[in-house]
């Protein structure tokens, strides 16, 4: 059985509750990270922290007394779970009040809600999908505006999930005024020639950790990047494609839309990229 955090306390999952008045459930009032574990060691996590509290400050949300103790409080769950390869989220709503309203408490006397959980996943780095592709539908973005903070209002890349997998495919990318935004929980990049295109940043898409160390891998192997919307129809005409997030890494798409993307098999610069990337994160894991 899983050690959870709640709140202060290392708690057995089975005994780890939140009020029903907590606005992360009735509200969808909070923000999350999910920071992955290699190697027994956290990827990434300054980068995720810094995210974190940028959206807690878009949002005008207070931070949890633990705040400053999220390092430790990471390294702890990795520690009591045994975790070699998976990853850990992390969830802070803003609290639960006496009753359901839908101007926010007052925080001095409401705290925000704090959670935090392991999942183990076994085989995270070296997952045979990256050896074979993943298949994407392409379906229109009805999200919020405000993509860039990462909330917990998830019902609609939810809803693209379950469309891609009613479609036997694996994922959705979205499309907003002809262009795609993102995944339904990644970043979405074609290549062209030695050319890594992919959304320039802005509140449509979430500034993902990943996106930022993979361009800058990128441009550091001297490879070309473009940031700049693109077509779905300019992404059937790429040499490759491919997604990045935190549970992914770089992960190759060869399909959209039933349309094969190059030869259908992981293309070279994106199985590069996932090498440098995995290789270089291992190095700077704490």
């Amino acid at each position: 059985m899983r050690t959870v955090y709640l709140n202060g306390e290392y708690l057995p999952e089975n005994e780890a509750q939140v009020s029903i008045f907590d606005r992360g459930f009735l509200m969808a009032d909070g923000v999350y990270e999910v920071t992955s574990v290699l190697d027994g060691k956290l990827i990434d996590f300054d980068g995720h922290a810094k995210r974190l509290e940028r959206s807690l400050n878009e949002l005008g949300m207070q931070k949890p007394d633990a705040f400053d103790d999220l390092l430790d409080i990471h390294r702890e769950l990795v520690r009591v779970n045994e975790i070699n390869e998976g990853m850990i989220y992390l969830q802070i709503t803003r609290g639960a009040p006496n009753d359901r309203d839908f101007v926010y408490p007052d925080p001095e006397t409401t705290k925000p809600t704090l959670v935090l959980f392991t999942q183990n996943k076994p085989g995270l780095a070296d997952s045979p999908v990256a050896k074979t592709g993943i298949k994407v539908i392409s379906i229109e973005d009805q999200r919020w505006a405000r993509r860039d903070i990462k909330t917990v209002q998830l019902l609609y890349p939810s809803m693209a999930k379950m469309a891609a997998k009613a479609a036997g495919k694996d994922d959705a990318w979205m499309i907003e005024d002809g262009k795609v935004t993102e995944g339904s929980s990644n970043n979405a990049y074609i290549v062209k020639g030695n050319t890594i295109i992919t959304r320039h940043l802005g509140n449509e898409i979430l500034h993902g950790i990943t996106r930022a160390a993979v361009l800058r891998f990128a441009r550091e192997a001297q490879m070309q990047v473009e940031e700049r919307g693109f077509t779905i129809d300019e992404a059937k005409e790429a040499d490759e494609a491919f997604i990045t997030s935190a549970s992914t890494f770089v992960m190759p798409v060869v399909e959209i839309d039933d349309h094969t993307i190059g030869t259908g098999t992981p293309g070279p610069i994106s199985a590069r990229l996932r090498e440098i990337y995995l290789e270089e994160s291992r190095k700077a894991a704490i």
